[in-house]
């Protein structure tokens, strides 16, 4: 016998309408570490995200159509981030990506957009090798060390540096800004000299900075992760180690910083590319009250815009690229990167071409400045 069931009207209305509205919904990939080493940046990047996909969704979405981001931990481990990568694009059917913060998990993702002709959006990652390999489904708007380095040129005279150390995680991130900021400074004629790494999960670096302590370098370059930076402030302090201290990577949130390490991070140097302390003096003052605004009415901490408003301008970028492609498919998502321009919390955000001829990928140029912690607060020092 054959049994028959009924679903009721009201039932298969709302099934229809959910099928509806996931089938109309333009989803993005979200690939950030939300565990592991870097999870705090992550989980600011992520949230930043969102605030900019609620605002978007609010004014009507893009081409009609509400965003949707899908959001996957790849757990601060290049292997996992791959994976994840293939994941989204696979299982999850987004059409474009954004992530995956460090340099070393971004790198391992890009082979797997090219794999599937996906574009990925790279809001944090600072390696020169991921915009000069040539991967052209590669769209970046934080800066590459070069050209942080490049921004930070004309300050080494005024700060007087005439011998510079560095210290860096020891990952791509890390090593490719010591070579090209240690490039930039031989240039300007300053000696560059011992480079010192430690692994991203280190917590003792009393080798490393005993090394640093008896050098003669005036200054000390630091390229590290917010908690691996608290525990360095402290272990100096401890140390006695008493010399310049400039941290790169665009943006190592201070505020964390100083809540942290407290006094030992006082008067450190770091090279940021938001001023979310001094609104005004932003590229988009509007735009970044907002952004404040909403940061601090979701009740998150303010510590945590430095990172997070990557992943708020991350997102509109996407947004504007799905406008400028047209259609919500990965072809044309691609092609409507190109055409992107508008002003983001950090400068203007337009492409250029970088990388080998026929291949490049898009490399935006945010604004960079030097920010001091200075009576437990963050200014922008007088040079």
């Amino acid at each position: 016998m054959t049994r028959s069931h009924t679903i009721p009207a009201l039932t298969l209305a709302f099934v229809l309408s959910a099928g509806v509205a996931h089938a109309q919904a333009i989803r993005i990939g979200v690939n950030e570490p939300l565990t592991g080493p870097f999870a705090a940046s992550g989980t600011y990047v992520v949230n930043g995200a969102r605030i900019a996909a609620d605002e978007i969704n609010a004014k009507g979405g893009v081409l009609g159509k509400k965003l949707e981001l899908v959001v996957e931990d790849n757990k601060s481990n290049p292997t996992e981030a791959a994976a994840v990568a293939e994941k989204l694009i696979t299982s999850d059917k987004t059409p474009v990506l954004m992530g995956a913060w460090g340099s070393s998990l971004t790198l391992a993702v890009m082979p797997k957009l090219a794999d599937y002709e996906t574009a990925m959006l790279v809001e944090t990652s600072s390696s020169g090798k991921i915009t000069t390999s040539g991967n052209p489904y590669v769209f970046r708007i934080s800066p590459p060390s070069a050209l942080e380095a490049e921004a930070f040129a004309p300050m080494v005279e005024k700060l007087g540096l005439k011998k510079v150390d560095f210290l860096a995680i020891n990952n791509d991130w890390g090593r490719g800004a010591a070579a090209d900021f240690g490039k930039m400074l031989k240039g300007k004629g300053v000696t560059v000299g011992l480079v010192e790494t430690m692994d991203q999960g280190a917590q003792d670096m009393s080798a490393q900075l005993s090394k640093l302590k008896g050098s003669d370098a005036d200054t000390i370059m630091i390229t590290a992760a917010v908690d691996q930076l608290t525990l360095l402030f402290k272990q100096m302090a401890a140390l006695g180690l008493k010399k310049r201290i400039i941290t790169t990577g665009g943006s190592q949130n201070p505020d964390q910083i100083i809540a942290q390490a407290g006094n030992a991070a006082e008067g450190t140097m770091h090279l940021t590319t938001f001023l979310p302390w001094y609104p005004d003096k932003t590229p988009n003052p509007a735009a970044t009250a907002y952004f404040i605004g909403e940061w601090k009415k979701r009740g998150f901490e303010f510590a945590g815009v430095t990172e997070s408003f990557r992943g708020y301008d991350g997102i509109r970028a996407i947004a504007a690229a799905i406008e400028k492609g047209g259609a919500a498919d990965a072809a044309s998502i691609k092609k409507g990167f190109w055409s992107v321009d508008f002003t983001g919390l950090n400068g203007q955000i337009r492409f250029a071409k970088a990388g080998p001829a026929g291949s490049e990928s898009g490399q935006s140029k945010p604004d960079v400045y030097l920010v001091k912690i200075d009576g437990g607060k963050v200014v922008v020092p007088t040079l």
